[in-house]
């Protein structure tokens, strides 16, 4: 089964939660605070990360961006407040699931089994794999897990490079936010505005305007694609 590490400053709530998922069969460690809880996710490698947004010292969105940078691990985070501006914030910086107290544990239970079934965020490369993809000024690296702009490495989450590999799979050919949800989340039961978030992480991360696009596109009321012929700064 899954090794989970908890991250909440709660012990109450974290003994209750690794007592329901110690039933299920897996592994479960956990952690008082941020800090701590990066030095585990670097050290024991876990596959689910149960992450409180309120932790003392270093917050859960914070560690959420944190950890982005060097593990694929899923995230579901665990918040007191309901705001979408929360959920909004969560997604933004790399979590796959949120959950508002107070929950059932089951109901926690259910969604580390759905985030499981659900495809790693990243593959390892092949050696012979698909040739790197020129888009404009991008090479897109499926062997490598890359991407550079002008010779430059782009420093994309796993998820941001298999959205941006998916619209470039065929340009100009228009994705629908659930044929999106397919190929990269490979589930539909995601909240479609999560690819709202991740084409804004893109866009960002690319210097690509909104405005006026370079690289993805929006086909309003339909979706989105990538440009045939990115238009010249």
């Amino acid at each position: 089964m899954a090794h989970i590490l908890i991250i909440d400053d709660e012990p109450p709530l974290v003994q209750l939660v690794s007592s329901y998922l110690r039933r299920e069969g897996h592994q479960v460690s956990t952690a008082g605070d941020g800090l701590r809880g990066l030095e585990m996710v670097r050290s024991d490698r876990p596959d689910v990360i149960v992450l409180d947004v309120m932790l003392p010292g270093l917050d859960g969105i914070e560690v959420c961006r944190r950890l982005r940078q060097f593990t694929d691990a899923y995230v579901l985070m665990l918040t007191a407040r309901a705001e979408e501006v929360d959920r909004i914030v969560g997604l933004s910086v790399g979590a796959d699931d949120y959950v508002t107290k107070p929950f059932s544990p089951r109901e926690l239970v259910a969604r580390v089994k759905a985030l499981l079934r659900r495809p790693r965020g990243a593959p390892a490369a092949e050696e012979g794999g698909p040739p790197p993809q020129a888009l404009d000024d991008l090479v897109i690296d499926r062997a490598q897990f890359e991407v550079t702009q002008r010779g430059t490495l782009v420093p994309l989450t796993p998820r941001e490079f298999q959205l941006l590999a998916a619209l470039a799979e065929y340009p100009g050919r228009v994705y629908t936010r659930p044929e999106l949800l397919d190929r990269v989340w490979g589930d539909r039961s995601y909240d479609e505005h999560i690819v709202e978030v991740y084409v804004a992480n893109l866009r960002r991360k690319l210097d690509d305007d909104p405005a006026e696009p370079r690289y993805v596109q929006t086909v309003r009321g339909v979706g989105y694609r990538a440009a045939r012929r990115p238009k010249a700064r």
